[in-house]
């Protein structure tokens, strides 16, 4: 069974960093591009950061120079390295990975991890 699953959320205050990861299992043959995206109560589901196979990256205005997406194949791992967190980036953070099944090529989601930014 394929599965995205994301670890790493928890409490801190502002100005401290988190690292989230994402790990995928299964029969995967390779992961494309995947996606960090999150929700916050009350506002629109965001797209944060995004690598491509060959590990092109993009990130939204608000996040960038504070957070880093990075991938290692090797363990079908995807990482976002939180710095500076501020309150405003308290939200649930989920990996969206296109994975390459072999056949055919799918979209899976994580359950999420929730990260909160407080004093």
């Amino acid at each position: 069974q394929v599965q995205l699953v994301e670890s790493g959320g928890g409490l801190v205050q502002p100005g401290e960093s988190l690292k989230l990861s994402c790990v995928a299992s299964g029969r995967i043959f390779r992961i494309n591009r995947v996606d960090w995206y999150r929700k916050a109560p009350e506002k629109e589901r965001e797209l944060v950061a995004g690598i491509t196979r060959d590990g092109i990256t993009n990130y939204a205005q608000s996040v960038k120079g504070r957070f880093r997406i990075s991938r290692d194949d090797r363990k079908n791992m995807v990482y976002l390295e939180m710095s500076s967190l501020r309150a405003e980036d308290t939200a649930v953070y989920s990996c969206k990975a296109n994975l390459d099944l072999g056949p055919v090529a799918r979209v899976y989601w994580g359950q999420g991890t929730q990260v909160t930014v407080s004093s």
